[in-house]
C-alpha cells in the first residue's frame, strides 16, 4: 500500500512541477515580448507582438486554445495596424468610480480598485478610461475596455490593453505619460475557452466609437 501511495504522490508532484514550470515559462516569454515591444517603433513592435503571440498560442502548453484548436490554428486575427490608434496620455486621480469585485474562478473574488483616469482620450475616442489596480499579492495595473465593435467585429466582452501582473505593459514616455496603443488590444482567455473566468470591461470603460485595432473576430 505504501508503494502505491508513494507512486501516486510522486506522480502528483511531477504533474505540479510540470504545470507551474510551464506557466513560469509562459509568463517569462510574455514579459520578454513586451520588453522587446517597448524598445521597437509602433508598427514594428506590433508585427513582433503578432508573431510571438501566434507562436505561443500554437505551440505552448499554456496556450488558452485546446489541443484540438491548436492543431488547426493559423494565427490570431487582428485589424490592420493604424498609427492613429497610438496615444500618449496623462493620468489624473479617479473620481466617482466604484470598486469592482468580480468572480475569478478558482482564484475567488478579484477586487479592482479604480485609481486613475486617462487624460487625453475624450476628444479622439469620446471618453476617458478608468485604470484599475488589481488588489492581490503584488498588485498590478489593469485597463480593460469595450467599444462599438464588440459583438460583431470583436469579442462581445471587450478587450484588454494593460495587465501588468501578466507583463502586458506598453510603458510610458520620459514625462511619465502612458503609452496606450489600441493596436495591441487583446482578448481575455475566456474568449477562447469556457475553462477560463476573466473580468470583462465595466460599462464605464465602454467607448462610443468602434476601435478597429488589435485583436478581432475572424473575418468572414
Amino acid at each position: 500500500m505504501s508503494d502505491i501511495i508513494d507512486t501516486a504522490s510522486s506522480a502528483a508532484a511531477s504533474t505540479t512541477l510540470e504545470r507551474f514550470s510551464s506557466l513560469h515559462d509562459w509568463r517569462r516569454q510574455v514579459a520578454d515580448l513586451y520588453a522587446a515591444i517597448r524598445a521597437l517603433p509602433g508598427e514594428e513592435g506590433w508585427l513582433h507582438w503578432r508573431s510571438v503571440r501566434d507562436r505561443l498560442f500554437r505551440e505552448h502548453p499554456q496556450s488558452p486554445l485546446s489541443a484540438a484548436r491548436r492543431a488547426q490554428f493559423r494565427g490570431i486575427d487582428c485589424f490592420a495596424y493604424d498609427p492613429a490608434l497610438r496615444f500618449t496620455v496623462a493620468t489624473v486621480p479617479a473620481h466617482d468610480r466604484e470598486v469592482i469585485r468580480v468572480e475569478a474562478g478558482k482564484d475567488g473574488m478579484m477586487t479592482l480598485l479604480p485609481f486613475a483616469m486617462t487624460d487625453g482620450l475624450l476628444e479622439p475616442l469620446g471618453r476617458e478610461l478608468t485604470l484599475y489596480w488589481i488588489e492581490s499579492y503584488g498588485g498590478g495595473v489593469f485597463l480593460p475596455f469595450g467599444d462599438a465593435s464588440n459583438g460583431r467585429e470583436s469579442f462581445a466582452g471587450g478587450r484588454y490593453l494593460l495587465d501588468t501582473i501578466k507583463s502586458a505593459d506598453l510603458g510610458s514616455d520620459g514625462a511619465g505619460r502612458l503609452i496606450l496603443d489600441f493596436n495591441f488590444a487583446y482578448y481575455p482567455s475566456c474568449a477562447y475557452s469556457e475553462a477560463w473566468v476573466c473580468p470583462l470591461s465595466p460599462a464605464e470603460n465602454r467607448l462610443p466609437v468602434a476601435i478597429r485595432g488589435g485583436e478581432r473576430n475572424a473575418a468572414d
